[in-house]
């Protein structure tokens, strides 16, 4: 039996408890929005942003979604989060107060602020559940139409998994018969991630249903504006699709309409999912009865007629005098409804905060205990009861205000016997606090990268030296016919096989979903891996040059780099990316912004290839875990000779681990990427007048030296020169401060450990423009040379 016939054979009473139930869930997410601003103008919780007035149209988009789809949506759907039942009202509260239990939060375990939600993708251990049997919602982030990128990607993964043979789709598609939903803010939709998500979709034919909730307001500020014509249905009009083109379905609604509501998500429901069409749902003339947050007053932007608008035509006072006038329902009865849901909120939120509260006084208990213990002993003696007793004084305690307290008399006892007890006791506490606020910004599942062993290129005795390129090409052949779910896209990375060859020939044999050209788009481009990834495929995501990453580096960072963390370990997203930089010419080509990259992105691994070699065992690296990663290939590379492999597809370039180069006594040169051969070539000219370098290749600048080799480098030579085409006090600095403070090479080093970086700014054109902004052999042999006259003027007089 159909769901359709279903649906027509339903009886009067099952209509009527289904509606009244709809009824009671929004008046329970109305009342979580009331009370939880309360909390946070009390000063329970820090911050609130909540979902009142847009609660009857996510019951509607709840009634469309079915296992299997995935939610990318807007801080404000905690409605449908509650309708679909993948939070409750305790839940609901555990989030405000930032609880960092994920039994209680499961949204993020305390590390996002309320209204930020996710299903679990993952088990506790980092396995996949069985995404089909679920309703998802991938994780929610601030920024405003930072969702949507992602979103595009989450649809994607259905065409391919209903056009692609070959992929295993268990727990992950039912062929593709799965929707991504989106929603918005009607403001957030001027943001340029919104409208080059909304073009890519249509180009793409991905089923994707994008919500934009309209209540005429962003913040404060009207959509007059925001938006022209005051309207995002109507600018979008030349995205209706018709007869002769390929397009969207917009579909527009009133916010108050019940029944109108649920009659349009059922078709854009259906419509994406049979025909692998985005649509568009403008749902207007909703409202915002709290105004925008805790931190301010509607009052203060709208004005009178409107707030009486807004008091008339609330959704969840129009969706009570429809249920009056369809007699589904007495006043009587919706009365009662609504008080039960008040004492059921008020009833959840106490439970929640008797919850949160619970631990950290049993852990005041347990320091104050201590600290009572400690006292008798202690010169301290009548300021460490004070401090005791103001500390048990707290009613409702913090876990800050605990540990400060402990800190603070372990200073007063630093000479008294009971200080190793106390000390003990901040180390152990810490130890385990400090997991709840830090863990998993990188996957600590049995697949992360520390999980993949080393496996050397071999190579047989008459192996061929080829253009670099062909080791990436043939490499990648073997990747795309051992994983199935593989897939790479990116500008011109399917017809010609990218700028420089690197996969030539794999769109005729692989065909164009899995091997594809995209348009110029680098923020999207990164969506679309960031939702296959999170859906089971294995995406690598081609950005053309590394400069043009920039256009990516906020979904990097706010969205792929923080999501295990944000959920704690229950949604991956393992997206390879995949570009080349440092050495080119001119300004916008050949930046090598290191720096900026890796601070911007921890949470995804950083890998600089010196070769094609290199770069391949990367790629075979990462598909065999579950982390993502950015791998930037030298882009004057792809035309040096390299042997080609007989494993390939197989051998592996470890994460993490350095090479040693070339072994030496006098100084260690540490480089990564095309820089390197500089270094081999200042070394050779070097070891001519007598000094003999030992050169390291980083390899991975995140994670960094695992094992520690460089500093035991240091120990041998004494001296230390950091070299790479950054600015200065970009990578070159953390690479630095990597060695001297965290591997504490300084206690080795018989001269200043120094750098050697571009110039501050990007590179001029032409050759001459590359000499005089990057370090050149010439630049890299006197700063050595300089280090060894300093340190032996008489056996290397100064060169000026």
């Amino acid at each position: 039996m159909t769901e359709t016939q279903n649906k027509v054979e339903i009886t009067f009473e099952d209509f009527k408890a289904e509606v009244l139930n709809d009824y009671k869930i929004a008046t329970i997410s109305r009342e979580c929005s009331l009370l939880g601003r309360r909390e946070v103008l009390t000063g329970k919780a820090k911050f609130g942003i909540f979902g009142d007035g847009k609660e009857v149209p996510q019951l509607a988009l709840a009634k469309a979604f079915k296992n299997g789809d995935f939610r990318s949506g807007y801080y404000r759907d905690q409605t449908f989060m509650m309708a679909i039942g993948a939070m409750n009202i305790e839940q609901f509260f555990a989030g405000l107060y930032g609880h960092t239990d994920i039994n209680f939060d499961p949204m993020s375990a305390g590390r996002q602020m309320g209204g930020h939600f996710a299903t679990h993708s993952l088990d506790e251990n980092g396995n996949w559940n069985n995404l089909t049997k679920q309703k998802n919602s991938s994780a929610d982030i601030s920024p405003t139409a930072g969702q949507m990128p992602r979103l595009l990607g989450l649809a994607q993964a259905s065409k391919i998994f209903r056009n692609v043979s070959g992929i295993n789709q268990t727990n992950f598609s039912e062929n593709g018969n799965e929707v991504a939903w989106g929603t918005i803010g009607n403001a957030s939709t001027s943001e340029g991630l919104f409208f080059e998500t909304i073009n890519a979709a249509g180009v793409l034919q991905v089923p994707m249903v994008m919500s934009v909730w309209d209540d005429e307001y962003g913040i404060s500020v009207h959509a007059r504006h925001q938006t022209t014509k005051e309207n995002i249905s109507e600018i979008l009009k030349g995205f209706q699709r018709d007869e002769n083109n390929k397009g969207y379905e917009i579909l527009n609604v009133k916010g108050w309409d019940y029944p109108a509501l649920v009659a349009t998500y059922e078709k854009a429901g259906a419509i994406a999912r049979e025909e692998h069409v985005p649509v568009l749902i403008h749902v207007q003339e909703l409202t915002q009865p709290q105004g925008h947050s805790t931190s301010g007053s509607h009052e203060r932007y709208k004005n009178a007629e409107r707030l009486a608008w807004e008091a008339q035509f609330d959704c969840l006072a129009q969706m009570r005098i429809w249920l009056i006038e369809n007699n589904l329902a007495t006043a009587e009865e919706l009365d009662e409804i609504d008080n039960q849901a008040k004492k059921d909120v008020l009833e959840g939120k106490k439970a929640a905060w008797t919850s949160f509260t619970n631990p950290t006084k049993e852990e005041q208990k347990e320091l104050v205990a201590l600290l009572n213990s400690i006292a008798p002993s202690s010169e301290s003696k009548i300021f460490i009861e004070k401090i005791a007793s103001d500390l048990a004084a707290i009613k409702e305690p913090i876990r800050k205000e605990i540990l400060t307290t402990a800190r603070k008399v372990l200073r007063m006892i630093v000479k008294e016997n009971t200080r190793s007890q106390l000390a003990t006791w901040i180390t152990n506490y810490t130890n385990k606090i400090q997991p709840k606020f830090s863990s998993h910004l990188f996957s600590e599942s049995n697949s992360n990268i520390y999980s993949a062993t080393e496996v050397p290129a071999s190579y047989d005795e008459s192996a061929d030296e080829v253009d670099a390129r062909l080791v990436l090409r043939d490499n990648f052949d073997a990747i795309f016919s051992k994983y199935p779910e593989s897939l790479i896209f990116g500008e011109d990375a399917g017809n010609i096989g990218d700028v420089n060859q690197g996969l030539e020939g794999m769109q005729e044999k692989y065909g164009e979903l899995r091997v594809a050209d995209v348009g110029i788009r680098e923020a999207t481009i990164l969506g679309q891996g960031i939702g296959m990834a999170m859906r089971g495929l294995r995406p690598i995501a081609e950005i053309q040059y590394l400069d043009y990453l920039l256009y990516a580096i906020q979904i990097m960072s706010d969205d792929l780099a923080t999501l295990q963390y944000r959920t704690k370990g229950r949604q991956k997203a393992p997206l390879i990316i995949r570009t080349r930089g440092h050495r080119l010419e001119g300004v916008w080509h050949s930046g090598s912004p290191m720096g900026m990259i890796i601070n911007a992105i921890r949470g995804i691994h950083v890998l600089v290839p010196r070769n094609m070699t290199k770069a391949a065992g990367f790629y075979n690296t990462l598909l065999e875990t579950d982390e993502p990663a950015l791998v930037v290939e030298c882009l004057n590379g792809y035309r040096l000779k390299e042997k080609m492999p007989t494993n390939l597809g197989e051998f592996k370039t470890p994460i993490g681990v350095v090479e040693t180069l070339k072994e030496g006594k006098d100084i260690t040169l540490v480089s990564y990427g095309s820089t390197l051969r500089l270094v081999e070539q200042a070394a050779n000219e070097l070891e001519a007048v007598g000094i003999n370098c030992e050169i390291i290749d980083v390899q991975s600048l995140l994670p960094f030296d695992i094992k520690h080799d460089i500093v035991k480098s240091i120990a041998k030579t004494n001296r230390l020169l950091v070299i790479d085409e950054d600015v200065p006090g970009g990578a070159s600095a953390y690479i630095l401060q990597e060695i001297i403070e965290v591997q504490n090479g300084y206690q080795h080093l018989d001269s200043a450990p120094q750098t050697l970086a571009a110039k501050p700014h990007r590179p001029a054109y032409g050759t001459d423009g590359d000499y005089f902004s990057k370090p050149s052999v010439e630049d890299i042999y006197e700063k050595v040379y300089a280090i060894m006259n300093e340190a032996k003027p008489d056996v290397y007089p100064s060169l000026y």
